[in-house]
């Protein structure tokens, strides 16, 4: 049991604050990486990707660079790149074979692939896709048996609470406890304690983190706060959809503007996309989806079509979602001009109805792509074939 415990003081006290710039790549080799995160007892996240890789390198420069990712990754995974086509790499590549890239992998110390995703994905899909993974590794097992034979000693509460928060469990019944028995907020490992514990915007906890933040800043990184409460109030909006609770998601906005200011505009809008996705309610959710691409998106052409695409997903049908998204691909298209964009303002034209606008600009990002490109040339044979069955 002390060597439990010790391994626990330096698990607590070891942690480093996260970059507020991004996932941190180790840059070691795979044996390496395995060793650190046998060390760490973490799961290795890798990016297996190849140079030539255009959703590759939108990744990386749009998507682990974001503040979010990084306090999120650095914290649960060991970060690996591994160029899946260079000599060094081939016995890795032959040992974990991709079909395409990027392919997204997660792998336990011993090198089990415990899952893995292929494509590209925007940040939040990202961090659903982690979550779901780390809820796997269930470790809270072991900790609810010491404490329910009594054991209140803080190093395994600490830990009790981040394997329950990884479990997808909620944890505020023993967070709860822990405070209302040691108030104690000048300790840093009960700062570190509240900090974890703070999962959710509609909670005492969440309250006591934003009134105590400094403290709590002090010991884990602005970036890392400012990353927990951004993600507590997302989770009660989830919460909101889950329940159908209007009131839930006006407290989440609410909360996350006293906490974030600056983030509040476009927090308030992507929460109420979400929420009237969910509800069925085009009206409110293009009206939401408007003021997020006046405040978030702008006119990036890149940014415009994964836009585009979110709300073909959410409202396929509606003549006035449609409507906005080919103004928003048209405008991404035309200033962008990625033959991958004309394919998208395309699939707006087929979902409107439109065979020949859809036809005619299916054809022409097979234009702007050359007669070399297989893989364009593949996907709008097979855009073609949908439009015509």
């Amino acid at each position: 049991m002390k060597h439990f415990f010790a391994t626990l003081f330096i698990g607590v006290f070891g942690l480093t604050i996260a970059s507020a710039q991004g996932i941190e790549f180790f840059h070691g080799t795979w044996a390496e990486a395995q060793e650190k995160a046998k060390t760490e007892g973490k799961l290795i996240f890798v990016d297996a990707y190849a140079s030539w890789c255009g959703p590759c390198k939108k990744m990386a420069s749009t998507v682990f660079t974001q503040e979010k990712a990084g306090a999120f990754f650095n914290e649960n995974f060991i970060n690996l790149k591994i160029d899946m086509e260079k000599p060094e790499n081939t016995e890795f590549a032959n040992k974990y074979p991709v079909s395409a890239y990027p392919t997204l992998m997660f792998l336990d110390a011993t090198g089990k692939l415990v899952s893995k995703d292929v494509g590209s994905k925007e940040v939040e899909m990202l961090l659903d896709f982690a979550r779901k993974v780390l809820s796997k590794i269930d470790k809270s097992a072991d900790y609810e048996k010491m404490y329910s034979e009594g054991s209140r000693d803080p190093k395994m509460l600490y830990e009790y609470i981040k394997s329950l928060n990884q479990a997808g469990k909620s944890s505020l019944k023993i967070t709860n406890e822990f405070l209302s028995t040691q108030p104690d907020l000048n300790n840093e490992l009960n700062l570190r304690i509240l900090f974890e514990g703070a999962m959710e915007a509609d909670s005492r906890i969440y309250d006591i983190l934003v009134k105590n933040r400094d403290k709590v800043a002090a010991v884990v990184g602005e970036g890392n706060l400012k990353t927990r409460l951004e993600t507590a109030a997302r989770n009660t909006v989830k919460k909101a959809i889950q329940f159908k609770n209007e009131d839930l998601l006006e407290e989440a906005k609410t909360k996350l503007k006293t906490a974030l200011p600056e983030k509040a505009n476009a927090f308030a809008a992507d929460a109420d996309m979400k929420y009237y996705a969910s509800t069925k309610d085009p009206k409110k959710y293009l009206k939401a989806a408007q003021t997020y691409q006046k405040s978030e998106i702008k006119n990036d052409p890149a940014r415009l079509i994964e836009f585009v695409t979110t709300l073909l997903r959410a409202f396929p049908k509606d003549k006035d979602v449609l409507n906005q998204a080919e103004k928003w691909a048209s405008h991404a298209a035309e200033t962008g001009g990625v033959p991958s964009y004309y394919l998208t303002l395309a699939e707006v034209y087929r979902q409107q109805g439109d065979k020949a606008k859809a036809r005619a600009t299916a054809e022409k990002a097979l234009q702007k792509a050359g007669d070399k490109d297989n893989n364009m040339k593949g996907q709008v044979d097979y855009f073609l074939y949908k439009l015509e069955g």
